[in-house]
C-alpha cells in the first residue's frame, strides 16, 4: 500500500539527502531523520500518514 505521492516523494528524498549530508558533516544524530526521510520516499509508505489517514498519492494500490 502506498500513501506517498510523486511530489511528496521527490521532497523527501531530496530534503532526506540534505539532513543526512549535512548531518554526517555536522558529526550529530540527525542523520537518522534523514534515512527515515529517503526510506519512505523510496518505499513510497509513511507509517505516521497511515495513523493520520492522509494519502497524498493520487493513484490507488
Amino acid at each position: 500500500m502506498t500513501n506517498v505521492g510523486e511530489i511528496d516523494r521527490m521532497i523527501r528524498i531530496i530534503v532526506g539527502l540534505l539532513i543526512a549530508v549535512w548531518s554526517i558533516n555536522a558529526g550529530n544524530f540527525w542523520w537518522i531523520l534523514g534515512v527515515a526521510l529517503i526510506a519512505t520516499g523510496i518505499f513510497r509508505f509513511c507509517g505516521l500518514y497511515r495513523v493520520l489517514g492522509i494519502n497524498t498519492c493520487k493513484v490507488k494500490s
